[in-house]
């Protein structure tokens, strides 16, 4: 993987041109596992001059489950504790002859900020901006394999409570249990927050699992995702609990369905983001519920849950191959619940088979 990183490295410089006396100071933690690989906690990734710089203040390897560093770059270990790697590098940048320094300015504090400009009053600060986050939007092979397999570990962790006893047994309870299976099966840990919606909660998104119980007659929404190696995916589906769903029930889950059905269709290269959008509110606009929809209905997904780009009505930008989005408009009734489906998808030619799926969970309407 180094000369993977060390490419990484390279496009970076090249989008901002940091050569010369320039240099580049990444402090955002997913942007420095990015660039560097697992990187230690707190740790900055010092770009330019002679060589690149890792910059931490702990032990180096403060979880050898994720791996290492790059081993092709220098690491920097603080002398003492309580020291900020940020305002160190800066320092280091300095004394290396820099006359300026990109910073991450959406990431640093206002105090951070003010300390970098106190320890090298020389340095001219400038904003990086989101230059790494979008390098990070087109994923490369191996990214996907490892979203792939974690959506593998998503699916197998659903599947399996749904084949347990639901009635009875709280949404707080379902979820722990969801996220013990998805380490069982080789994940990380969550993606994200589990969450398990029952009853007149279902289909709300980002609902925290509460203490209400499982009722016959229930809608059950659950959406989940595993974090492997770093790498995060999402699923979300909508069940019926114990009897047949009832027409208003089966009328929703269809509408929703068709939404979600026509997003993951309008997913191919060159597709503005704010069309899938719209495409995907269309049917759920038309049969009235526009009010009831979420502010987005996807996202990218990657070394975080809700990278760029975003599937929304004002979102800016079009579609890659390679990128991985997620899809996932629901409805929630205030007082009688609703229905959220979510996959993980990946953008794909027409001539390679079209949009990627990732998750594979029956999207069919099962009364549990």
């Amino acid at each position: 993987m180094s000369e993977v990183y060390a490419a990484r490295r390279t496009r970076l410089r090249e989008r901002c041109d940091a050569g010369g006396s320039a240099a580049v100071l990444v402090s955002r933690p997913a942007n420095v596992r990015y660039l560097a690989g697992a990187a230690p906690h707190g740790a900055v990734l010092l770009l330019g001059g002679d060589e690149d710089l890792l910059v931490h203040g702990g032990p180096p390897y403060a979880r050898p489950t994720e791996g290492r560093p790059d081993e092709n770059l220098r690491v920097h270990v603080l002398p003492g504790p309580g020291g900020d790697p940020a305002v160190a590098a800066a320092d280091i940048a300095a004394a290396r002859g820099a006359d300026s320094l990109a910073t991450e300015d959406h990431h640093l504090t206002v105090a951070r900020h003010r300390a970098l400009r106190s320890v090298a009053p020389r340095l001219r600060l400038n904003d990086l901006g989101g230059a790494v986050e979008q390098l990070r939007v087109i994923k490369d092979e191996e990214e996907i394999s490892f979203l792939r397999i974690g959506a593998e570990i998503a699916d197998q962790a659903l599947g399996e409570l749904l084949e347990s006893i639901l009635v009875g047994r709280t949404e707080r309870h379902l979820a722990l249990e969801l996220e013990r299976r998805l380490v069982d099966h080789g994940a990380d840990g969550p993606a994200f927050p589990t969450s398990v919606a029952t009853g007149p909660h279902s289909g709300r998104r980002g609902h925290r699992p509460s203490d209400r119980r499982v009722e016959e007659g229930d809608f059950l929404s659950v959406c989940l995702g595993a974090d492997y190696r770093g790498y995060r995916c999402e699923i979300g589906r909508t069940f019926v609990i114990g009897t047949s769903p009832a027409d208003w029930q089966i009328d929703l889950y269809d509408l929703v369905f068709s939404a979600q059905r026509a997003g993951r269709e309008a997913l191919v290269p060159g597709a503005a983001c704010r069309d899938v959008d719209r495409v995907t509110r269309q049917p759920l606009d038309s049969a009235g519920y526009a009010e009831y929809l979420p502010p987005l209905t996807g996202h990218g997904v990657g070394l975080e849950i809700g990278e760029d780009p975003q599937l929304a009505p004002a979102a800016m930008g079009k579609l890659d191959a390679c990128v991985p989005v997620t899809v996932e408009p629901g409805v929630h009734l205030p007082g009688r619940g609703g229905v959220r489906i979510d996959d993980t998808l990946v953008v794909r030619p027409e001539a390679d088979g079209g949009p990627e799926l990732l998750t594979i969970t029956t999207k069919e309407l099962l009364a549990l």
